[in-house]
């Protein structure tokens, strides 16, 4: 088994049921990898992350799904000895969960803070350091962020503001766990082209979105594709073990810093 390969590899992956989780699971199973463990929050995405578990196996690899809400530490603790009772152990952890809030400051909530910083801050911080006490030696870490913590724009102050504590936590974490070898990054996409992005844009905010990215002309539709991610997730958690406590925008030229 290859240090920095895929083969032999257990993978666990947060809100991996569907949209970039879903399609990182397959293609980490596609490449060689030996099982994936699928975690979902809701009963709601019970049944997409059923269908992927089948289409893992269907690719060679073994799987199963997990579920809870990860703002819970405990489910976080579940999370990681399921897959250690499931597979023997744990080589690579990918947290793409996440919530977005668009609303101007005057009219955020407490309930609206609470609730993204539970998701976006909290969870992340709680699934690295589990990822941190269960994952092998050599092992690799990865979290979904935002290039929104680049963007000078209205309206998102909760969203990428609830990102934003994961880049440190990554910094962090790189540094205490690289005596055992393991990297940790981050990646923050732009706008990705699934339904999580259009839920919160009116017409016109889609159409700047679409147009903002010096690249997006070549892509779908002007946003992400989350099939532009997937090789980037794959080769941080592969043969780019070098990189570490950084993170890195894939975006198409969206934001820059």
């Amino acid at each position: 088994m290859s240090v920095n390969g895929l083969d032999g590899k257990v993978v666990v992956i947060g809100g991996g049921a569907k949209n970039l989780g879903g399609l990182i699971a397959r293609d980490l199973a596609k490449y060689g990898a030996k099982a994936i463990v699928v975690h979902y929050n809701s009963d709601s995405t019970k049944s997409a992350a059923e269908e992927t578990v089948a289409e893992v196996k269907e690719l060679g690899a073994k799987a199963i799904a997990v579920q809870g809400d990860l703002s819970v530490v405990a489910n976080n603790v579940k999370l990681f000895d399921e897959a250690v009772k499931a597979f023997g152990g744990v080589d690579i952890a990918i947290n793409t969960t996440g919530m977005v809030i668009k609303k101007p400051i005057v009219d955020t909530t407490e309930e609206d803070y609470d609730k993204i910083f539970a998701v976006n801050s909290k969870a992340a911080f709680f699934f690295l350091q589990e990822a941190g006490k269960k994952l092998n030696d050599r092992g690799k870490i990865c979290t979904i962020v935002s290039s929104l913590l680049a963007a000078y724009t209205d309206g998102y102050a909760i969203y990428p503001g609830s990102k934003a504590p994961v880049e440190h936590y990554t910094r962090a974490a790189s540094k205490e766990f690289g005596g055992r070898g393991i990297s940790v990054t981050a990646v923050g996409p732009g706008p990705m082209e699934t339904p999580f992005f259009y839920g919160q844009e009116t017409e016109a905010s889609a159409a700047y979105n679409k147009s903002a990215a010096a690249l997006g002309k070549y892509s779908t539709t002007g946003l992400t594709d989350i099939e532009d991610i997937a090789p980037l997730i794959r080769f941080l958690v592969t043969d780019g073990w070098w990189i570490t406590g950084q993170t890195i925008f894939a975006n198409g030229g969206y934001t820059t810093r």
